[in-house]
């Protein structure tokens, strides 16, 4: 039940003692503020990086050819490594748990792209039906390449947004016929991609239908592949012996690393993980320290309150108070200081995060900083129990004082 007489004495006893009181709630405030801050911003920095991965399957890893940089067996360096259909096909059959593979055949130059009377340059990737969920494509009309398409050779496309708005405007695209480059192409989808304009300003053909009309032959600019049961140890070891069935094959050293381009997106994503997990653990020992710190604070406080207040305390024994009163008076007052200011810090960490969050909208390597609420509270209520443990001592101390032992330090 509501005592008014108490909360109006705790009230009393706050005004009387503002700076003890501000100095209470600053260090609890302040604790829970700068976790709040710390968790925040650890987590916007952890948003940024993983949007730098928003484009591609973190599990991914891309070949690339290159350039020799070392002499072979008589060969020059310099010479370009050519990958073909047939190295496709070695990594597809030869590197174990691989879940989508692709090769990548792109058409370079202007590539005239048309509708009617609607003319456009985009970019052309003809890849396997694989590419879609390593490049995380998606369609939202239609469909992808799918294996049919490569095996018969077919003549369609699936186009990006940014395409369709450029040649249909507002018309459906699906089954309409577009020109590249002269050739008639069946639009069989209109496909999303996070990784922005360049990507939706593309179009995806069967490889295929590609080699088999623009270069007449199987060679191939990259090969690409994904796994979901590798280690970054494990992506290591299959790019080595894929890189040795190169080297064996395209007459470059094993260790020459001009010949190939590696983009081990396995091996980088868990390097930024590991990093994560230590700025986590960071945040967690500097926070948790903060917030000890403050519990500190508020339990030196409430033993001098004790200390203060001894002559009254032994005047209310004197006249009937109980020992639970006295205790349940200290902590009353200490919940209520505590509460209030974790209550604030919480309030005010927040509103921080939210000011950056809408401030700080360029920088694609610190992104929507936030907090889970859930650890925020859990916080705070975990620092008003230890508020109520650290006011529970000097309570306790107060309690076992005899009214003439108090009137008589007084």
């Amino acid at each position: 039940m509501f005592d008014r007489d108490r909360w109006e004495e705790i009230f009393h006893t706050i005004r009387q003692n503002k700076l003890r009181t501000f100095l209470t709630g600053f260090s609890v405030a302040w604790g829970i503020f700068m976790l709040v801050i710390l968790l925040g911003s650890g987590r916007g920095l952890q948003n940024g990086i993983e949007y730098q991965f928003r484009d591609d399957a973190t599990n991914s890893i891309f070949v690339y050819r290159g350039r020799t940089s070392e002499t072979y067996h008589g060969l020059n360096k310099g010479r370009l490594i050519q990958l073909d259909m047939e190295d496709y096909r070695w990594m597809k059959n030869n590197l174990p748990n691989l879940k989508n593979t692709s090769a990548r055949y792109n058409l370079h130059g202007s590539n005239k792209v048309s509708y009617k009377n609607e003319y456009g340059d985009f970019d052309i990737r003809t890849v396997h039906p694989g590419y879609r969920d390593i490049e995380k494509s998606i369609p939202v009309k239609g469909r992808f390449i799918n294996d049919t398409d490569i095996k018969k050779t077919r003549k369609v496309a699936c186009i990006g947004i940014k395409v369709e708005e450029a040649l249909f405007k507002k018309k459906d695209p699906i089954g309409k016929y577009i020109k590249i480059n002269g050739i008639a192409f069946k639009v069989i989808g209109v496909f999303d991609d996070e990784g922005g304009d360049r990507e939706l300003r593309g179009l995806y053909l069967p490889i295929t239908t590609a080699q088999k009309i623009f270069s007449r032959d199987n060679k191939v600019h990259a090969l690409i592949f994904t796994s979901d049961l590798i280690s970054a140890e494990d992506s290591k070891q299959m790019v080595n012996a894929l890189r040795g069935k190169l080297a064996e094959k395209h007459h470059f050293q094993h260790e020459d690393t001009g010949a190939l381009y590696i983009s081990n997106n396995v091996e980088r994503y868990q390097q930024f993980k590991d990093v994560f997990a230590a700025i986590d653990l960071f945040i967690w020992i500097i926070g948790i320290g903060t917030i000890i710190a403050g519990i500190v604070g508020v339990s030196n406080i409430m033993i001098i309150l004790v200390k203060e207040r001894t002559f009254e305390f032994g005047i209310r024994k004197a006249i009937g108070a109980t020992p639970g009163s006295i205790i349940s008076l200290i902590l009353m007052e200490s919940v209520f200081i505590t509460t209030f200011a974790g209550y604030f810090g919480l309030v005010a960490g927040v509103g921080i995060l939210n000011l950056l969050s809408g401030t700080i909208t360029a920088n694609d390597f610190f992104m929507n900083p936030q907090v889970n609420i859930n650890i925020a509270l859990s916080a705070t209520i975990l620092l008003i129990i230890a508020g109520m443990i650290a006011g529970l001592v000097p309570a306790r101390k107060a309690a076992k004082i005899k009214p003439i032992v108090a009137l008589r330090d007084e």
